[in-house]
């Protein structure tokens, strides 16, 4: 890796780079306040999305029971027939939402009253079976938003990471030792320039001394 730009080394450029780093040193603190920002937000999210898990999880479990109960008193025959024509039990609206400039979707569900099966040979296991498959799709959406809330979070929260490595142990010290070079370079200039007005000065009063001799 190249621990200097590729520049000349003037006094013009050295300001140019004096000035763009101050701009990259700004830039640094504001990404590392961002890093910050996203990592308290994903450990924020983490905790709920594993607390949505467990539930969603014991749900699932319980949904499955009495489907399970359903299924088994009232069949696959007559478990197909007593859904035909049901309208859906819930409204789901999808609307953006943004944090920390993470934009991801938000998740709303409504759910409307079951709607009854009047068929004599229904089972009380498939109302029961229906109210809780309503409930675990509410909590199945919930997970599905804190889930992609999270993974994007987490994904926007990496990126930033990288940024803040990379100009804090690539870029911004490259400019720093390219603004050390240009300056040992350009004292380096001043000290020649130094010496040569010195000899030049010192030639001249050897000069006019050996002049004055020769008048007198």
């Amino acid at each position: 890796m190249k621990t200097h730009l590729r520049v000349r080394p003037t006094k013009s450029v050295l300001l140019s780079l004096r000035h763009q780093i101050t701009a990259l040193q700004h830039g640094h603190d504001l990404l590392e306040r961002k890093r910050e920002l996203l990592t308290r937000l994903v450990h924020q999210r983490l905790k709920r999305y594993r607390e949505l898990r467990l539930t969603v999880h014991d749900a699932l479990q319980s949904t499955y029971h009495w489907l399970s109960i359903a299924h088994m008193r009232m069949g696959s025959t007559q478990l197909r027939q007593a859904v035909l024509g049901l309208k859906p039990a819930l409204s789901v609206y999808i609307l953006p939402r943004s944090s920390i400039g993470v934009e991801y979707p938000t998740v709303t569900v409504e759910s409307t009253p079951i709607q009854p099966v009047g068929l004599m040979w229904t089972d009380a296991s498939f109302d029961e079976a229906r109210r809780r498959m309503t409930e675990i799709a509410v909590l199945l959406a919930q997970l599905g938003e804190a889930e992609t809330a999270l993974w994007r979070l987490l994904t926007e929260q990496r990126k930033t990471q990288k940024r803040v490595n990379a100009l804090k142990y690539n870029v911004i010290p490259r400019y720093q030792n390219t603004i050390r070079h240009i300056e040992s370079v350009l004292s380096e200039e001043d000290r020649n320039a130094m010496f040569q007005l010195k000899v030049m000065r010192s030639q001249l009063e050897t000069t006019e001394g050996e002049s004055g001799d020769f008048r007198l």
